[in-house]
């Protein structure tokens, strides 16, 4: 089944047209993405405010262990029920799962911002809009990242769902191999979500590599401007 699924994969017939890999690929893609900027939109602003005020911490490890303690197919199963065949279901049903890393990552983000650095700015008269946008939001950066990278490797490996309810994404090639006996099909539809996954993986390291070494590039300048 193994070599059948890399036959498969090898076939041009099965990458052109309306529902070929590439067209199925782009649609992953593109749901995997709307998913995440939505939840982005909400969670992390969210999470900035909890961590800035630190009120409300509770919520955040609230919402951390709801989603855990979902199951995605479950939650898909009764939206769906709800809501009827379409991308409506799948696509909340993400949300939620994606929603409360988001979260966690702007509130701990926040949080680990020096106490010390974050009074300095107050006491030199800087309003808590400025603290936050100067000084907290700076500081979170590196772990809001890891979190937006941790959220779309997910939200990507289990927007295979989203076929279930839907025909979009590379999931269905896994639902229509199993519904045909075609586990060439099945296998190879598996195949092309893993490589996704490891490719926007090695997209965001590349990319936090990139900025790393140019912040160590400005940080260099500025010193070697100040001996100067």
């Amino acid at each position: 089944m193994l070599e059948g699924a890399f036959l498969w994969l090898a076939d041009p017939a099965n990458w052109g047209g309306n529902a070929g890999i590439w067209a199925r690929l782009t649609q992953h893609v593109v749901f995997t993405m709307a998913v995440v900027v939505a939840s982005a939109v909400i969670a992390i602003p969210l999470g900035i405010a909890i961590g800035h005020t630190k009120r409300f911490h509770a919520l955040v490890t609230l919402a951390s262990g709801a989603a855990r303690a979902i199951p995605t197919l479950g939650l898909l199963t009764l939206l769906a029920l709800m809501l009827g065949i379409g991308f409506q279901a799948p696509f909340i049903a993400l949300m939620v799962l994606a929603f409360p890393p988001l979260l966690a990552g702007a509130y701990a983000g926040v949080e680990s911002a020096d106490p010390v650095t974050v009074d300095a700015a107050r006491a030199i008269g800087m309003t808590e809009w400025q603290v936050v946008k100067s000084v907290e939001i700076p500081a979170a950066l590196p772990v809001i990242s890891a979190g937006i990278r941790s959220t779309v490797l997910q939200v990507a490996a289990t927007a295979t769902l989203a076929a279930y309810t839907s025909d979009i994404g590379l999931g269905r090639f896994v639902f229509a191999g199993m519904k045909t006996n075609h586990f060439e099909e099945t296998i190879g539809g598996a195949i092309l979500v893993m490589a996704l996954t490891l490719f926007l993986d090695a997209i965001f390291k590349l990319i936090r590599r990139i900025t790393e070494t140019s912040m160590r590039k400005r940080e260099g300048t500025i010193a070697h401007e100040n001996q100067a």
